[in-house]
Formats: structure tokens, C-alpha cells, sequence
């Protein structure tokens, strides 16, 4: 697989450096526009070296003019080569009509699209629909999706699949499910979260041979997380080296959330966890994990001595939302210890007005939305504006969970590429906290915690699943690969 860049960009970003390099460094579009259908053609030939049929879907703008350059290299290469179009060719303009030019006198066949027609080929070229895209999808490009879709060819998707938002991750009413996405200039940030993931198939990138002034004159905020390995510890080390995390949590019925949390910061190398929870079971919560410090913890001023004891507070893993709990969250976040807040946590932050430097906050999209007095339609729309909303409106750090988890600090956000669908079951949330908790703990900046936590609780997840499958993937399952990865 191709080893993808760290910087991702809006639609707007990669068209200024676009612009750049054609004014300022005098590429010209048409050239841009070949090497684009270049890439293209290059990873089909090297993916499918023994394909003969090629259908290439083309619409009106830029995209399309890759598309032709794809189908008149399939053509030169000797492939049955057949461009579907939704968009009159005689009115292109440009460097678009250029390309199509080119076609024509290489004599290929061009068939106007109609709903109803069966695509039969190897191989069908998306170049339908680019990043200019402000609207759902409808009419003739709409039926053209479909076709595309209920094909069994490989599909290939020209910078982004056609409906899909590439600043948001968001389907525009419908959109292409490719098999791949080779995509210029810039790493789409749209390509890495959202629904994106059931619509990018593999991604692959190209330059397309931009000079290096161009990216350093476009600042990009966004990027992917990318693993820090974490250096040996000393060999005189001693367990209080390596932090005190209190787990806040365990509300009658809801032991196994902060029992999950306590665990898996010990996995990830906290030097002592300890849990204040309900004192009707506290004596039998530490039987399956006897490293586990439990406390029965009747109301705050229980709470304290402990709270002076530790170093980070992960505050909502089963605690629910009695009176009970929200007596221990108040007194929690009023601590000035550095926290992580999760779950219960998250539903109590929602009733109260807090902005606090100090603590890391998880929320998954429904979670989020109760922050912002949302819906989670709203929050998903733009995960990226979600998550910076809630960082500028509640401060510290923000992980919005989901597939292609967003990490949001001041002025940046952060997105990471691990997980898969196997981790949507019950307790996978509160694993997380506590391996943030553990990092934190052990002397991660907020950031790094958060960043690399969020990576390694998906990279644990996936190497889960590939050694048992993603269905019935149970959140302890990450634990020996917690403790493997971050070793």
C-alpha cells in the first residue's frame, strides 16, 4: 500500500495551489490535466495489468478532462476503451475540450449516457464529478452513480469519488463506491472521515510533479496521525514514574464501563489505577483484576483524599447521571487535575457551563451533540466544524469518535486512519478514555495523548480483527494488543 502524507487539505486549498503552480511556476492546466490522467491510468495498468475493457463516466468540468486522458492512454495501449457521457461534448470548454479532442482523433467511441443501461467492462473510470461540488447530486448524474454502482467492474474514482464532499466526508445525496481513489496535488481532507470510508476504497496520491514552493506556500491545519514509537524506560524505574490515574465511575449496574477503563490504562503503562465508584459493590469489583485499586465512594468528600492521590482523572465510565454522580463530576472537574471525560461525563458537561486548559474530552457524535444542543445529523453534516466548535467552546483537547476520529487542538485538527466497524459494540468508549488516561499519566503532552491514544485504541482494534474477524470483536479484546503496541 502507498505510504499517503501527513498534511490534508480543503477543496480550496488544493485550488490555490493549483492556481499557484500554473501562474507562478507557468505549468500549464493542460499539462496538470495529463499528468492526472497519467496517475491514473498508471495505477490501473499496475493494479489489473491483464484488464481489456475501460468504460470512463465523464461530466463537464476539470474531472472529466482527466477522464478522456485516461480512456485515449487505455486506447493507445490497445484496451476496448468506451467513454459514457452526461454532458454534451461539443459544449466543453478549455483544457476539457482539449483532451476530448485528443479522443476523438484518436477515433474513440463516445456513448451519450441514459438511465436504464448496463455497464458490462473490467474497469470503470469516475470521472464524473470533482471537488467543485455544492450541491446533492441529481438528473442524469444521479442515474449515472447508479450505473456505476450496480456494476461488478473495478472502480476507479479521478481526485475523489463523484458525490463525495472533500472537505466533509459527507455523501451529497449519492455518491460513487469505489474501489479506489486516486487523488492530486493535496490529500483531500474529506477522503479520511464521515462516510468516506465506504465510498474512497483504497486511496491512492500523486503530486502530479507540483513544485515544493507551492505546498509551503499553503498552510495546511489538518493532518493524519501518524505512530510515535515510544521510547524503552529507564531500567531503574518504579511505578510512580509512571503516573496515578483515578477512574471515576462504576454507578450501581455499571462496574464492567470503569473496570474496562481501569484496565486499559494499566495496558498502556500507567504506574498505579485506581477507582472510586459506588460503594455497593467496590469490594467485588477487582476480582478479575486484582491490580486494580477499588474505593467505595459514598459522596465527595470520599472523594477527595483520593483525588489528592492522583494525577489524572478519567471522569464518566459508568458513572451515570444520579445525584450521586453529578455531586463526584462537580467536585472532579473543580479539581484542577488534568481529566479525560467521558460517557456519563460528557451528559452531565451538557447541563453545566465549563471551559477548561486541562482536560481531554470523548465524545461520540451523539455525545456531541448533546454538548451543542444538536442533532447528530448536524454534528456528522461537517465533523470537522463540529469538533472545532466544541475545542473553541469548551477548550482543552476534543475527539470526536467515529470512523475516521477527529482529534481537534487549539487551531488544528488531528484524524486518524485506524479502527474498522468490528469496534461499534459497548465498552470499546471506555477503553479509550482509560488508554488516554495512561498516556496522560505517564507524561504525554494533552495532545499526544489524545492523538496517540485515539491511534493505538484503533490499531489495537485491527490487529483484534484480523486475528478473529470485526463481527463479535469485544472492546477487552484490545487489551494484549494494547500493551503489544505500545511496546
Amino acid at each position: 500500500m502507498q505510504k499517503l502524507p501527513k498534511n490534508l487539505y480543503t477543496a480550496a486549498q488544493i485550488g490555490e495551489m493549483e492556481s499557484l503552480a500554473i501562474k507562478q511556476h507557468s505549468t500549464p492546466g493542460i499539462e496538470l490535466m495529463s499528468r492526472a490522467g497519467y496517475a491514473v491510468f498508471r495505477h490501473l495498468r499496475n493494479k489489473l495489468p491483464n484488464a481489456r475493457r475501460i468504460a470512463v463516466f465523464c461530466g463537464s468540468g476539470n474531472n472529466a478532462g482527466d477522464g478522456y486522458i485516461v480512456a485515449n492512454l487505455a486506447k493507445a495501449a490497445g484496451m476496448d476503451v468506451t467513454i459514457y457521457t452526461v454532458y454534451a461534448p461539443y459544449n466543453l470548454t478549455g483544457n476539457v475540450e482539449l483532451a476530448y479532442r485528443d479522443y476523438l482523433k484518436a477515433k474513440g467511441q463516445i456513448i451519450e449516457f441514459e438511465p436504464g443501461m448496463e455497464i458490462r467492462t473490467d474497469i470503470v473510470v469516475d470521472a464524473l464529478l470533482g471537488t467543485g461540488l455544492n450541491k446533492p447530486v441529481s438528473g442524469l448524474y444521479q442515474d449515472a452513480i447508479q450505473a456505476i454502482n450496480k456494476t461488478k467492474a473495478y472502480i476507479a474514482a479521478v481526485d475523489l469519488p463523484s458525490g463525495l464532499n472533500p472537505d466533509t466526508g459527507c455523501v451529497m445525496g449519492i455518491a460513487v463506491k469505489a474501489s479506489c481513489t486516486v487523488t492530486f496535488i493535496g490529500l483531500k481532507q474529506g477522503l479520511f472521515t464521515g462516510q468516506a470510508a465506504d465510498y474512497c476504497g483504497d486511496i491512492q496520491y500523486s503530486t502530479l510533479a507540483l513544485p515544493k514552493e507551492v505546498f509551503s506556500r499553503v498552510k495546511s491545519e489538518n493532518y493524519r496521525i501518524i505512530q510515535k514509537i515510544i521510547p524503552p524506560r529507564a531500567r531503574c524505574a518504579h511505578k510512580g514514574d509512571f503516573g496515578h490515574v483515578l477512574i471515576i465511575g462504576g454507578d450501581k449496574g455499571f462496574t464492567g464501563a470503569a473496570s474496562m477503563a481501569g484496565e486499559a490504562a494499566l495496558r498502556v503503562g500507567a504506574g498505579l489505577v485506581s477507582i472510586a465508584m459506588h460503594p455497593d459493590h467496590a469490594a467485588l469489583m477487582n476480582t478479575g483484576r486484582p491490580e486494580l485499586m477499588c474505593h467505595g465512594v459514598k459522596n465527595a468528600d470520599q472523594l477527595l483524599p483520593l483525588l489528592d492521590k492522583a494525577d489524572v482523572l478519567v471522569v464518566g465510565p459508568g458513572l451515570g447521571q444520579s445525584k450521586w454522580a453529578a455531586e463526584l463530576f462537580i467536585v472532579a472537574i473543580k479539581s484542577g487535575k488534568m481529566l479525560v471525560v467521558d460517557a456519563d461525563g460528557l451528559n452531565l458537561l451538557a447541563h453545566v457551563t465549563e471551559k477548561h486548559a486541562k482536560w481531554v474530552l470523548t465524545p461520540h457524535p451523539g455525545e456531541a451533540a448533546r454538548l451543542m444542543h444538536k442533532n447528530v445529523s448536524d454534528i456528522q453534516q461537517d465533523r470537522y466544524a463540529a469538533v472545532a466548535a466544541m475545542q473553541k467552546q469548551y477548550g482543552g483537547i476534543v475527539v470526536l469518535k467515529g470512523s475516521g476520529s477527529l482529534v481537534a487542538s487549539d487551531g488544528e485538527i488531528a484524524v486518524s486512519g485506524s479502527g474498522n466497524p468490528g469496534m461499534a459494540s459497548g465498552g470499546m468508549g471506555d477503553v479509550l478514555a482509560g488508554i488516554i488516561g495512561g498516556l496522560l499519566a505517564q507524561g504525554f503532552s494533552m495532545k499526544d495523548a489524545a492523538q496517540q491514544g485515539v491511534y493505538l485504541h484503533g490499531m489495537a482494534g485491527d490487529l483484534a480483527a484480523e486475528a478473529g474477524g470485526e463481527r463479535g470483536l469485544l472492546a477487552s479484546d484490545l487489551f494484549p494488543y494494547i500493551r503489544q503496541l505500545v511496546n
